[in-house]
């Protein structure tokens, strides 16, 4: 008995420290955007005074309202085509069965390890040669395609039931009817994991946007927070607030579709 009290301890005792080891950051960012930047660099652990001062600082450096709504119409629009596209691919790549399926999924793959560095520079070209630089479309563009998100529907594919299909195509149903009516509502925690992942890294996205995005009014809130950074003497307090603001909209999504997210992590289907 006192050995497994231990054991039970010992496990709590390590998961507090996972816990708060993985908090801790989130603690200290939000407690720096209410603080004076020589307070944050001395240490300081405590809320201060000065968040209205390092909100109105902010909003003089920056047209917030502009720079999120950039952030927010670039996230959004590529989470809805990414989620219109590849899954189709997704579903197609296990439910029709071909010679060469599994050689084109398996090219998908090996693509899927290329660095994004070895393709900035024909990506650029290609866009440049279609006159959309410094354009929200050149953004969103190259990431309606996810590899990741193809593999990972046709992975949680896998679970659809295909006494569901069958039954559907005995009723009469097109395979597009079947997508629409049978296997979108069955995969809808599936759905909600994949928003989150595509949404968030739409919103974090920083390399190709500071690439393409060109000028100041279609510059993104990563982009920005990485301007207040470069400066000879950044206002830590600013930036840390701009942070904090940044971080809100993938909280609230994350906190929104929590339970579905874990449900299609596992596979699970309903």
């Amino acid at each position: 008995m006192s050995f497994a009290l231990l054991r039970r301890g010992g496990i709590y005792l390590f998961l507090s420290v996972a816990a708060f080891l993985s908090v801790f950051p989130f603690y200290w960012m939000a407690v720096g955007a209410t603080n004076k930047s020589i307070d944050i660099t001395t240490g300081q652990l405590s809320p201060g005074s000065n968040l209205v001062a390092n909100f109105q600082s902010l909003a003089a450096q920056v047209d917030l309202v502009r720079i999120f709504g950039n952030s927010f119409f670039i996230a959004i629009i590529s989470t809805i085509l990414t989620l219109a596209v590849s899954p189709i691919a997704g579903y197609g790549f296990e439910i029709f069965r071909s010679r060469v399926r599994e050689r084109v999924f398996q090219l998908l793959l090996l693509l899927l390890s290329i660095p994004f560095a070895a393709l900035m520079v024909p990506l650029f070209v290609m866009i440049s040669r279609a006159s959309l630089t410094n354009t929200f479309t050149a953004v969103i563009l190259p990431t309606i395609a996810s590899i990741f998100i193809i593999f990972y529907f046709r992975q949680a594919t896998k679970a659809f039931p295909g006494e569901l299909r069958d039954a559907a195509r005995v009723d009469g149903l097109k395979e597009w009817q079947i997508f629409l009516f049978v296997y979108l509502p069955t995969m809808r925690s599936t759905y909600a994991a994949a928003t989150i992942i595509v949404f968030m890294n739409a919103w974090n996205n920083y390399l190709w946007p500071l690439i393409v995005l060109q000028t100041p009014e279609n510059k993104t809130i990563t982009l920005v927070i990485s301007a207040l950074t470069a400066a000879y003497a950044p206002d830590f307090g600013v930036i840390l607030l701009a942070t904090v603001m940044a971080t809100l909209p993938t909280l609230v999504i994350f906190f929104v579709l929590q339970r579905q997210f874990v449900q299609g992590m596992l596979g699970a289907v309903k």
